[in-house]
Formats: structure tokens, C-alpha cells, sequence
């Protein structure tokens, strides 16, 4: 046996734009070509996006699909090729094609369709029943789609069995906090179980509220990382396979000569397709280098928040957005990511003060825009709310002023946000945090009004390590300290605070934490050492906002559990827990 070098190209597809991806992914071919490739991988549904929902069901989708799919077909030439596609024959697969000398050469059906948290592949898919072995350059190859690795008794175990010394996995693994780590683990044990190098492609890009981070990987035969992709970019990553040291290692591991039942059982669906029976020789171009070293936590959240915006805000037609900056954290912050995203060109922060906003933080707003180098403008909202005042005066006689007259300020400074936009055509950028979102603590078509919320998912705990972060990484105070210091506000009405109508937050996001991304019942919490009373006025509060959020625009998730497409609660609900 010789080595095989191995090409996986991180690309970054936009879900239906077909042209666009096909172009993608025939340039990858191009490049790999150059650099003496023999097996070039892509992500999953590359030619798609990833995920593509209910474009699915439409025929001509899927028709266009695969005439995309012939272009890739008609492009390659002795090189190998896998990249993922959505088949059809008397049902629809998610499907890697294999193809080789302008060649199809076979089709693998991704055997395990994810249908829990943000996937929903049973409702689109078939799931496939057979597991080849491609051989490539000599070398038996199995090819497995995402989820299919997940599994200790997967696919990816019986092609190993049937005799490939190397598993294909092309993924499209979304996004969130600590899945990378998680990943990589996984990948390893699979490698060093089924003593096989295991190559995973995984998509990147922002797609909605997901986004997919990337960082491909290579692990040779004992599980060791011997290559990585970069996280939230585009990559292409090449290595020399030792396919020889995985016979050795399996020469003198006995675990492959034991009879495992459920190998046997399947064994019947494993068979093997000739590709090509050696590499071409001649000598090849030198790999180029690459970079081992992974980000750690808030860096990868701050990343993916920026490529989740960057995305959303570019694939659906979009040059610049508009933030109202109130001089408080939240819009501190989604300003900084909106200029890292799209340039402080492309940016403009509107302050519209009221009666009640502080000097202080009209001083921030105007020296944060200044720190950015983003468009700044001053629109007041006073005039505006003394009309309203007025109009309303007759209706509200003989009541006092309350909540009602904070919201009014909330939804004339969004209905001047969306009047920017209608007349330039800037997406508004909503700066909501997932503490407000999920206690209601923010005005509905005011301060929730945008078309699209980046914090969406982000504690507010988590807000100021953020925001730190990015100031650590400038070298300097990007976002003012006083931003950072002052007690949270929303500043509708005299000398007010977040903890006026809040648990402090270091409270509030914990127990946040644990009811509803962790699922955990209220008497547990109690038990974890919360006031029984404060666990009930969270969890009250939560239940009570459900219609605010199913009103929200989309916003990026970076938690295991993100309200939309992971939380799933009716608005007409009576259950209440007991504590």
C-alpha cells in the first residue's frame, strides 16, 4: 500500500444558492488538483446548504440539485471526489456521492437522521440501508454523513470491519458552546475502536440561528489529531495518509478478531466498489502548513456570533445595519460585533435619548461609535413622546404613569430604527440578551424589534465576559469603561435598574441555566441553594414571556438549548411546577 493524500475542503455554502455552491466546490476540485490530491472531501449537502428544511419538498429543488451535481461529475477527472447532495429515486436521501474520473461511482445514504433538538432530518429523509467500501488508490474508504459517526455501532464500524482503513465523515455540525471539544473526542475514539484514520469535513458558515464552526478534522488510527481545520472560515486542509500503519496497528490489535453480533449481523449491507487501484505517481507539491491550536470558549463564541452575523447579514442580500446604541452593554457590544462582522463602514449606531437618559450614557454612545469608527447619529425621542403624551392624555385620564410610558419610549426608538431601514435599506440589529428574552424583560416592537437579535442566546453574565474579551484582544478600552461598571438600566423612567424588576443577574442567569437550557425542575433548583421564591418568579416569568418570544426575530444560537429551534413550548399553556 502506498499513502493517500487526502484533501478536505471547509467550504462555506449558502442553503438554495446552487450555482453558487456548485462553483464552490469545482473550485476546491481545482485547488486539490494542483496539490497532487487523490480523495477530495466536502461538507454535507454541499451542494445544497445545509440545512435546506422544506426546500426539500419542492421537486424542482431537488432536480436542480443533481444537475448540479452532474457539473461536479463532469469536472473531476482522476481525482476522487465525496461531497454531499440530496439523492432521489423512489424516495429523497441525504446522500454523499462518490465520483471519480467524471464518474459516478457510488452513493452512500446517511443511515442515521438526526430528529431532536435543531434537527428535523425524518421529516425530509429516508434513511439508507447499505454501507460500501470505496477503493481508492488501493485503499478501502468508507464514507459516513454526520451523525453517523455519533454512533459506537454505526455505519462507519461495519465498513471498518468489511476491510476500510479509512472513514469519510462529511458533517454539517452546528455550532455550540463546548461541541467542539465534544466532537473531537468523539472522532478520536472512534479512530482508535475501529484502529482506522478518520477524516471529518464540517460545514462552515451562519445559516438562520446556526452556525456551523468548521474545524474539520484528521486523526490517525490511535485517535491522535494529526490535523485540524480552522474554526468559523473557510479552510482547505491536505495531508499524506499512512494507510500501511493501520494494518500494523491492527496486526497487533486482537479486538478485530473477536465475533461481535452486531457486526455479523449487518455485515450482509458492506460491500466494496473498485474505484482505482493505485495512486498516480511522480512526486507531489509540498503540504501546505497548518495551525493545530484551537480558540478557547469566549473567543469561539465571539467568533461564532460574528460569522452569524456576517452571514445572515450578506446571504440575505444586506450591505449595512443599524443599532440603536443606547450607551448600555448589550448595544455596546452588538455594535463591536456588527464592525468585526461587516466592517465599521457598514455600521451606523443611533442614539435617540430621552428625558430620562443619562448624560453618562449619551457620552458612552457617542465615545463607543468614536472607538469602532462606525456612523453615528443623534435622533431624540422627547418631542416625540410629549406628542404621544398628548395624544394619549384623554384615554390614560385619572390613571398613573407606569410600564405603559416606559414602552412607549422602547417602540418610538424601534419605530425610527425601522424608518432608517425602510428608507436605506439597513437590517436593524436588535441587542436583546437571553436573560431579557427569557423573562420578558424587554418591549415587545420596541427594544425587541429588529431583523435579527446576535445576543439572542447570550446570558447577560455572558454579555460582560464578552465584552472584556473584545476589549483584551483590541489591547484596549473599545467598549468604555464605564459601560462595563455602570449598573445595567434601561433608562425609562427615573434612576431605574435592571434589578428593580430582576434578580441580579448573577442569580438570574444560573438558574436561567439550569431551568431552561438544562431542563432541571424548579424544587431541584431550590435545592441547588436558590430562595424558593426567586425560582418561582424566574420560572413564572419565563412562562409568561413565551408569546414575546415567539414574536422575535431570528437570532444566533450558541448554547445546547437556544429559544426557537431547540425550546419548544406552547403560548396556551396552563402547567404550572409545583415547588
Amino acid at each position: 500500500m502506498q499513502s493517500i493524500r487526502v484533501g478536505v475542503a471547509q467550504i462555506n455554502p449558502t442553503v438554495g444558492d446552487l450555482a453558487g455552491n456548485t462553483s464552490k466546490i469545482i473550485q476546491s476540485i481545482d485547488r486539490a488538483s494542483s496539490l497532487g490530491v487523490n480523495l477530495l472531501t466536502l461538507p454535507e449537502l454541499a451542494i445544497t446548504g445545509y440545512p435546506p428544511e422544506d426546500l426539500l419538498l419542492k421537486p424542482q429543488f431537488i432536480r436542480h440539485n443533481r444537475e448540479s451535481l452532474e457539473r461536479i461529475i463532469e469536472h473531476s477527472s482522476d481525482i476522487a471526489v465525496v461531497v454531499g447532495f440530496v439523492d432521489s429515486n423512489t424516495d429523497v436521501y441525504n446522500a454523499a456521492a462518490v465520483i471519480h474520473d467524471r464518474k459516478l461511482v457510488g452513493v452512500y445514504h446517511k443511515f442515521y437522521l438526526p430528529n431532536y433538538g435543531v434537527f428535523d432530518e425524518n421529516r425530509y429523509f429516508k434513511a439508507g440501508s447499505r454501507f460500501p467500501v470505496f477503493i481508492i488508490c488501493g485503499v478501502g474508504v468508507g464514507v459516513t454523513i454526520c451523525e453517523d459517526m455519533w454512533y459506537e455501532a454505526g455505519p462507519a464500524a461495519i465498513q471498518a470491519h468489511a476491510g476500510a482503513s479509512l472513514l469519510i465523515n462529511i458533517g454539517a455540525s452546528p455550532y455550540h458552546e463546548g461541541k467542539g471539544l465534544l466532537r473531537e473526542r468523539m472522532f478520536a475514539t472512534r479512530a482508535s475502536d475501529n484502529m482506522a484514520i478518520v477524516v471529518h469535513n464540517n460545514l462552515v458558515g451562519g445559516q438562520d440561528e446556526l452556525v456551523f464552526d468548521g474545524n474539520s478534522l484528521i486523526m490517525n488510527e490511535k485517535g491522535e489529531l494529526i490535523a485540524r481545520g480552522k474554526q468559523f472560515e473557510e479552510d482547505f486542509l491536505v495531508a499524506d495518509l499512512d494507510a500501511e500503519a493501520v494494518l500494523r496497528t491492527r496486526l497487533h490489535d486482537s479486538r478485530r478478531r473477536k465475533d461481535t453480533p452486531w457486526i455479523r449481523e449487518r455485515s450482509s449491507a458492506a460491500f466494496e466498489i473498485p474505484v482505482s487501484s493505485h495512486c498516480p505517481s511522480g512526486a507531489r507539491p509540498p503540504l501546505p502548513p497548518h495551525s493545530m491550536e484551537r480558540m478557547d470558549e469566549l473567543a469561539e463564541v465571539y467568533q461564532a456570533l460574528v460569522l452569524g452575523t456576517r452571514d445572515y447579514v450578506r446571504k440575505n442580500g444586506f450591505e449595512k445595519v443599524v443599532v440603536g446604541l443606547s450607551g448600555g452593554l448589550d448595544s455596546g457590544l452588538v455594535a463591536a460585533i456588527a464592525a468585526d462582522a461587516l466592517g465599521a463602514d457598514n455600521v451606523i449606531c443611533v442614539s435617540s435619548p430621552s428625558r430620562y437618559s443619562s448624560p453618562g450614557s449619551k457620552a458612552d454612545a457617542e465615545a463607543l461609535a468614536r472607538n469602532l469608527g462606525v456612523g453615528f447619529m443623534v435622533i431624540p425621542i422627547e418631542q416625540i413622546f410629549c406628542s404621544y403624551l398628548e395624544t394619549l392624555a384623554e384615554p390614560f385620564r385619572n390613571t398613573e404613569p407606569d410600564v405603559t410610558e416606559e414602552n412607549i419610549q422602547a417602540r418610538i426608538r424601534g419605530n425610527i430604527l425601522f424608518a432608517l431601514s425602510n428608507k436605506f435599506g439597513w437590517l436593524v440589529l436588535a441587542c436583546s440578551n437571553k436573560s431579557e428574552t427569557a423573562t420578558g424583560y424587554t418591549t415587545l416592537y420596541g427594544d425587541m424589534a429588529g431583523g435579527f437579535i446576535p445576543l439572542k442566546d447570550v446570558s447577560k453574565s455572558m454579555v460582560f465576559d464578552l465584552a472584556r474579551y473584545r476589549n483584551h484582544r483590541a489591547g484596549q478600552e473599545l467598549i468604555p469603561s464605564a459601560i462595563l461598571t455602570k449598573a445595567p438600566s434601561a433608562e425609562l423612567r427615573p434612576d431605574q435598574k435592571d434589578t428593580d424588576s430582576l434578580p441580579p443577574y448573577e442569580v438570574l442567569d444560573p438558574v436561567l441555566r439550569a431551568y431552561v437550557e438544562d431542563d432541571v425542575t424548579a424544587d431541584r433548583i431550590v435545592s441547588m441553594g436558590f430562595e424558593p421564591e426567586t425560582v418561582k418568579r424566574i420560572a413564572r416569568l419565563v412562562a409568561r414571556s413565551e408569546y414575546k418570544r415567539r414574536q422575535a426575530a431570528p437570532g444566533i444560537r450558541i448554547t445546547h438549548r437556544d429559544f426557537g429551534r431547540d425550546r419548544r413550548l406552547p403560548i396556551t399553556n396552563r402547567f404550572s411546577e409545583d415547588i
